[in-house]
């Protein structure tokens, strides 16, 4: 069965897990890259629908170095740790992180469609913060309880990868809490593995009765591909807001004309550029880093060719801060 055309949990099931694997495929010598001698606590995971979009015989392609082990990651770099924006000071019970005011979020699932390098959870304890059924409904008491929350954000890992049943059940519940007025869900899947926008999916979405708000992740325009503008049009024929939030990254997107075309690309698919996040400092993604000046020039030239609306606002996160920091 054709990959694309297979059930999304057949393609997940099919993602490149193997760098070989995914150097011979691409026509690229391992040999003639900065490889590690082995990959322990976040191995390569990609989808084979990303791969598509990628430049074969090219090693600096940019969806390429968002996803390959290289042995920058090994270095150690002054600053970095393993919860750089303080997620673990803000758990207020398992799986729930309370920082900002009005809204809280809420990690479903430790698993993701792809490992991307520079992820700031890389190192999350996800295993310690797992969500029982019991522990969930803690959770939901906790919410429940809270009736300054407007919002709450599902994220984790990726929150869609959760099955329907699962995913259907969590959303009744929140659905359930009166003052609520916005399920906010953080996602790369309708990026890397846009298959698991199905129906039964967007049925689970519109039976909350809540403003549902879909941010997805993209950081380049050749994430975009036809199937993933298709999967974004259903969403929003269904009502379901979409916003994008891309991480600024050396060599991949540090640049205002990659990431004007990234802004362009969102638009026409009805997305409209919400955050460029200056990197997260997590070990072991010290080589991604992009100088905060140099940033906002970038950003000073963004405004010069877009229209306002299409210039995402740059911030940066730091922690015990109340909300993320506007940094241009």
């Amino acid at each position: 069965m054709d990959y694309k055309t297979a059930p999304w949990q057949q393609a997940l099931s099919e993602a490149f897990t193997d760098v070989e694997t995914l150097c011979r495929h691409l026509q690229i010598a391992p040999d003639s890259l900065p490889l590690p001698s082995e990959i322990k606590s976040f191995p390569l995971r990609v989808p084979r629908g990303f791969v598509d979009c990628m430049e074969p015989g090219n090693p600096n392609d940019p969806l390429l170095r968002q996803v390959l082990p290289l042995r920058d990651e090994l270095r150690d770099y002054p600053g970095y740790s393993h919860d750089p924006v303080g997620d673990l000071n803000a758990v207020a019970a398992a799986g729930l992180i309370h920082k900002y005011r009005g809204r809280v979020l809420l990690i479903v699932t430790g698993a993701c469609a792809v490992h991307c390098r520079y992820c700031f959870r890389r190192n999350f304890p996800y295993g310690e913060l797992q969500l029982s059924s019991q522990k969930l409904q803690q959770a939901m008491d906790y919410i429940d309880s809270h009736q300054e929350l407007s919002e709450v954000i599902l994220s984790g890992g990726d929150p869609l990868l959760l099955n329907d049943d699962k995913l259907g059940h969590l959303l009744k519940k929140l659905g359930g809490i009166g003052h609520l007025k916005r399920i906010r869900i953080h996602s790369r899947v309708p990026v890397v593995l846009p298959s698991r926008i199905t129906l039964p999916l967007m049925d689970n979405l519109l039976q909350t009765g809540k403003q549902i708000v879909l941010v997805i992740h993209a950081n380049h325009a050749n994430e975009l591909s036809t199937e993933v503008g298709a999967a974004c049009s259903q969403l929003r024929q269904r009502g379901v807001t979409l916003l994008n939030q891309s991480v600024l990254l050396r060599d991949i997107n540090d640049d205002d004309e990659t990431l004007c075309r990234l802004s362009e690309q969102l638009f026409a698919f009805g997305i409209l550029p919400y955050y460029l996040h200056l990197l997260d400092h997590a070990s072991g993604t010290g080589h991604f880093a992009i100088d905060e000046n140099r940033a906002k020039q970038i950003m000073e030239q963004m405004q010069c060719s877009l229209p306002g609306y299409l210039v995402p606002r740059l911030v940066k996160e730091r922690p015990g801060a109340e909300y993320k920091l506007r940094v241009c």
